[in-house]
């Protein structure tokens, strides 16, 4: 075939332009007014060899973004709408979950050994001849691990057993340098607890209102070494952690939910900090989440449980109740495709849509269990457990009834300062409320009602404290907040914000004002405390007069015939056309000296007048 010309090829490509020679042209007729003003990808269709009149051309295809916002459109329309809650049921199904929950205790040593626990120091400073299994070693139980295991038992309200027994549970891998683990299979510490989950935790509403989670057994164990990969297939070893204590919380099948299982954990993983059991949280690497899954179908015809898989080492909350929903579709494809589920161990990656599979899973016989030995039975008295009973930490379900009852705070706000920093946002909640109250009571001018005075400080102590670390603040804002377990923020101090919250509840500043103090008290520019820099920067409020309100509503009202008709012919008040005019008002007056609550008294009074005629 000769060569095409770079000028035939140019009328073809820019204005379908067919040459009478060459294969390009032989289906000229039959194609020419379908190429003459359409597109270039449709124009490449001359190749096609036919000498049928040309189909219409294929609808150019939809960019997927806009084709869900259309599909959501119209499931809008149609009362179709997604529910969120459509994921934790699958119709003709039965999700069955149970937890193990894997806690380092807060403790200064190890289980079994002196040396002490650190999780920053150099790797593998604190290694006893014990961690590393060196010959002739011996374990030696160090008593006051027992306290926080003790504190979380009693906290998941179960049975200390007097007597419990160490068990070793054998399997080689290079973490566990004694070729076993120290745990307590058969005869564990406590025994036949519950926790209860309420729907204001968030559990899925299939649940109802609450449910009741058993607690099968707590068990103290060792932890492994921390294995730190490298390049190369190169794997190093800190033993800084192996023989640190855990309990393991093995919760009974009762789980029928992912969300209610990612909420038992989230509560627990809060239960344990509140009892000052817990070390850290599932975001430093301080607990960690294996959760055994299995479906079966709901037409009776498999009375017991289905095979279940483990899923291991789950770091955060949200990939509890994702890895569960993955696993649970996965079983349910592949029965529903006439296959069978293995009892295997599975793992998950955040981000991932699929479990991966990890290993067959083994049985008890494979790790053969064994009591140790080297180590007595444990022995716990009466007197220890009813101390620690009288002195346990209010709950953190207790502490959200007192939040709501007494102190007016919603629900969702209550979760929040319980969850923020580990407790310590609630704790600089009552300081704040603390010396807010006092202040209040000491100007003479009385004493504005404690849910008043509660809802203003958790509203700015949940949010607006939020906003000073996020984009909002600009490119300064790159310090976290930082609080003691104690409720010490280093950032805002307590005195600084009740200070703030003191003169916007007397209505001696604007809330705009007040936010930008807050920012200026972050950024460290406020040097003489709160109420001097107001002075200083002459931030007082100074309200307008009566007689400035009626004026200024009288001009907001000016040429505004047919909105103030509304208020005359009206069946339902037209608040929002009110409002209107409060906003006109607003913007016709001096900046930062109109109370819109007073503004809308005096346009309400005059509006009303106009009805009476």
């Amino acid at each position: 075939m000769s060569r095409i010309p770079t000028s035939a090829l140019s009328r073809y490509l820019l204005n379908g332009q067919v040459s009478r020679r060459g294969c390009i042209g032989v289906h000229r007729h039959s194609r020419q007014s379908v190429l003459a003003g359409s597109t270039l990808c449709s124009r490449r269709s001359v190749h096609v060899a036919t000498e049928s009149p040309l189909s219409p051309l294929p609808a150019q295809p939809v960019p997927l973004r806009k084709q869900l916002k259309e599909d959501a459109k119209q499931a809008k329309k149609q009362g179709k709408k997604k529910s969120k809650g459509d994921s934790q049921t699958v119709d003709g199904w039965e999700l069955t979950v149970g937890i193990e929950i894997h806690a380092q205790l807060n403790t200064a040593h190890k289980l079994f050994s002196p040396a002490v626990t650190s999780f920053n120091d150099d790797p593998n400073s604190h290694v006893a001849l014990f961690d590393v299994a060196m010959p002739g070693s011996q374990p030696l139980f160090q008593k006051e691990t027992l306290i926080p295991a003790l504190r979380a038992a009693l906290a998941l309200n179960c049975d200390i057993q007097k007597t419990s027994r160490f068990d070793r549970k054998h399997y080689f891998w290079w973490d566990q340098p004694s070729g076993y683990q120290i745990t307590q299979y058969y005869e564990p510490f406590a025994k036949n607890g519950h926790i209860t989950l309420f729907r204001r935790d968030g559990i899925s509403p299939q649940d109802g209102e609450e449910v009741v989670v058993g607690i099968q057994q707590v068990q103290l164990e060792q932890d492994t070494a921390k294995t730190i990969a490298q390049t190369n297939n190169t794997h190093w070893l800190d033993f800084n952690r192996v023989g640190v204590p855990l309990i393991e919380i093995i919760t009974r099948p009762e789980i029928h939910h992912p969300r209610t299982a990612a909420v038992l954990v989230r509560k627990i993983q809060l239960l344990l900090n509140t009892v000052d059991a817990c070390v850290s949280g599932m975001e430093t690497g301080g607990l960690r989440a294996d959760v055994n899954v299995s479906v079966r179908r709901t037409d009776g015809s498999n009375p017991s449980l289905g095979t279940r898989t483990e899923i291991k080492n789950l770091s955060t909350v949200k990939a509890v109740e994702d890895a569960i929903i993955a696993e649970r579709d996965r079983q349910i494809r592949e029965l529903e495709a006439g296959g069978s589920i293995a009892s295997e161990t599975r793992g998950w990656s955040i981000g991932a849509t699929e479990t991966r599979r990890l290993r067959g899973k083994e049985g008890e016989v494979d790790y053969r269990y064994m009591p140790d030995p080297d180590i007595a039975p444990l022995v716990i008295g009466d007197d220890l457990v009813n101390h620690l009973r009288d002195s346990l930490a209010v709950s953190s379900d207790s502490e959200v009834d007192t939040l709501i009852s007494e102190f007016g705070l919603t629900s969702k706000d209550s979760f929040s300062l319980i969850n923020l920093e580990n407790g310590a946002r609630v704790q600089y909640f009552y300081k704040v409320l603390k010396s807010l109250k006092e202040k209040l009571a000491n100007d003479g001018l009385g004493l504005p009602e404690l849910e008043e005075q509660a809802c203003l400080a958790g509203n700015w102590i949940i949010h607006e404290l939020g906003r000073l670390t996020t984009y909002k603040a600009g490119p300064l804002a790159n310090r976290e907040l930082s609080f003691t377990p104690e409720g010490d923020c280093h950032q805002i101090s307590d005195s600084d914000l009740s200070q703030l919250l003191y003169h916007l509840i007397r209505k001696q500043i604007t809330g705009k004002v007040a936010k930008e103090l807050l920012f200026a008290i972050y950024f460290n520019e406020v040097e003489n405390g709160v109420t001097q820099a107001i002075e200083d920067n002459d931030l007082w409020f100074k309200e307008i007069s009566q007689e400035e309100y009626e004026g200024l509503a009288d001009e907001a009202m000016t040429n505004e015939e047919k909105v103030l008709q509304e208020f005359i012919n009206y069946t339902e008040f037209p608040n929002g056309k009110l409002m209107y005019l409060v906003g006109k008002m607003m913007k016709l007056g001096p900046t930062e000296r109109i109370v819109p609550a007073k503004a809308k008294e005096v346009l309400r009074s005059k509006v009303d007048l106009l009805r009476r005629g």
